[in-house]
């Protein structure tokens, strides 16, 4: 009965620590990398992490190119003109990156 106790309890702890790296903001992750959110620029299913909208809640889940409300994360703000991106979502896709 013990074991089934411990397996159980271990059980819960993974789940528990699953939950808890859900929790951690996308703020967090461009940040953790030194990184600035680029809007824009990532081709279908290159994004770094959730979307603005909430379409999906992880890295490589975009379906559209270029999408103004997924992004990745790139050195500085002049880093993401320079790949014609822009640091705030936006609707649509980026007229200003071809595929």
């Amino acid at each position: 009965m013990d074991r089934k106790f411990s397996t159980l309890g271990v059980a819960a702890a993974l789940a528990g620590a699953v939950a808890m790296s859900a929790l951690i903001s996308t703020d967090a992750f461009a940040q953790a990398k030194g990184n600035v959110k680029c809007y824009g620029i990532s081709a279908a299913g290159k994004n770094d992490c959730a979307n603005a909208a909430g379409k999906h809640s992880c890295a490589g889940q975009t379906k559209a190119e270029f999408d103004g409300e997924d992004w990745k994360g790139v050195a500085s703000k002049d880093a993401c003109m320079q790949a014609k991106g822009k640091t705030e979502p936006f609707k649509g896709k980026n007229p200003d990156v071809k595929s």
